[in-house]
């Protein structure tokens, strides 16, 4: 049975690693847990009466250092030591025994978060884990009191320093001191096992590198004879502890995660508008092909006048001249008709809402124009070419929105909008 169970583990160990390894590569140190906890003793003896359910309860240390391989899978190796004891009181016998104990074994560990169940820093994450060692023990039993006189039970439940029925014996209680090595007089058993752990748990996260750990190990021995009293079904036992965590290395940043899959290298190569300059140094993105840039991605612009070279009228513009848009010298004589263009444009603005103040005939024409529109698609008119540029939202109908948009840009000069594009426009918002 020990060599099919040492088969199985080994074969689970292999298969863990194996479908990790393909996952993903293990780049963590290792962590070391340190801590304590109670060890509760399931065997052949411990039934009867006057008995505290604290006879079987002793405590324990355990020293954990563990490997985790990728996200899912952590092996680990276990160290305990501590005591194992139980005690039974019956008319028939009265036992017991304390043994110390030193357990090593070593664990395949299933860890939940694994950014499948759980995000990989989650504050709590639980795991399992099952694994195989070797167990040493050595009982022991409190059979005599300090003098060395041998306890004696009696049918009432005390206990006396006489055989049952000497009118002389008097009632001592234990000193609890196991003081006797015990042995069984037909069979010379070995003082060692193999046991199988299975367990689990829970970390609290509390630091970047320190974690709480909180978990029960349930060890299926090999042995009857941790008890010194054989029956048929092999001792068990339970070790609960807490411990305290420290992991080695960096904390899991699961950011790196989200660009795995992203070529930073092939980022560094890209150029979106094709200008012989990467986006990265790019100061003008958006470059039209075709275009002759600079070191930095920005269209030439050989006068300096501010407007590139491929959308000049004027390449070779005075230096300080003041230029339109189109890079085209702006002479006193035209900057003065512009100005009148300008309020031209604002007295017949001025007038069209000191006659509608509120502008809310405006939203009602183009309500009604647009239910029209709706009611009977045949109607809708094609906005000519020339002013399509104010059509900001593309539906194919100019608002008073968009209008306001368009006047706006021609006072501020960054339109394309003329005078008399913009009563063309006007006109058209009636006439749609």
């Amino acid at each position: 049975m020990i060599r099919k169970s040492l088969l199985t583990l080994v074969s689970v160990f292999a298969i863990g690693g194996t479908i990790n390894s393909q996952t993903e590569k293990a780049k963590q140190l290792p962590s070391i847990a340190i801590g304590g906890g109670v060890l509760s003793f399931n065997g052949d003896i411990g039934n009867g009466i006057n008995l505290s359910s604290f006879s079987r309860i002793r405590g324990g240390y355990n020293l954990t250092v563990e490997q985790r391989i990728g996200k899912i899978i952590g092996v680990s190796i276990n160290g305990i030591y501590g005591k194992l004891a139980d005690s039974e009181r019956s008319k028939t016998r009265n036992l017991n025994f304390q043994s110390s104990i030193i357990q090593a074994d070593l664990n395949l560990v299933l860890h939940f978060d694994n950014d499948l169940i759980l995000k990989r820093n989650s504050a709590c994450a639980p795991y399992l884990f099952v694994g195989f060692g070797f167990l040493k023990f050595d009982p022991y039993g409190d059979l005599t009191d300090k003098n060395g006189a041998k306890y004696n039970y009696w049918s009432d439940g005390t206990i006396r320093n006489l055989p049952e029925a000497d009118s002389l014996a008097v009632i001592v209680q234990r000193d609890y001191t196991y003081e006797t090595k015990l042995t069984d007089s037909t069979t010379k058993y070995t003082r060692n096992t193999f046991a199988l752990p299975i367990g689990g748990g829970f970390k609290l996260k509390i630091l970047d590198n320190l974690d709480i750990n909180i978990g029960a190990t349930y060890y299926m021995t090999f042995s009857d004879w941790i008890d010194n009293y054989k029956s048929g079904k092999n001792d068990n036992y339970i070790y609960a502890n807490v411990n305290i965590q420290y992991n080695f290395g960096k904390p899991y940043d699961d950011s790196k995660d989200i660009y795995k899959s992203v070529d930073f290298s092939a980022l560094d190569k890209l150029d979106t508008d094709e200008d012989g300059a990467t986006d990265g140094d790019d100061r003008c993105p958006g470059t039209p092909k075709g275009v002759k840039v600079d070191g930095h991605g920005c269209a030439l612009d050989g006068d300096e006048d501010g407007v590139p070279d491929y959308l000049d009228k004027e390449p070779l513009t005075k230096k300080d001249a003041l230029v339109d848009v189109n890079g085209v010298t702006q002479t006193d004589q035209m900057i003065a008709e512009k100005q009148a263009q300008f309020d031209s444009l604002a007295t017949e603005r001025n007038q069209l809402f000191n006659e509608n103040p509120s502008l809310a005939f405006l939203k009602e024409v183009e309500a009604k124009t647009k239910e029209a529109h709706k009611t009977n698609p045949n109607k809708a008119s094609t906005i000519p070419y020339a002013l399509r540029a104010a059509d900001k939202n593309n539906d194919g109908y100019i608002s008073t929105d968009e209008i306001t948009q368009a006047i706006d840009g021609f006072f501020e000069g960054d339109s394309n909008f003329t005078v008399e594009k913009l009563n063309d426009l006007i006109d058209y918002f009636f006439e749609q």
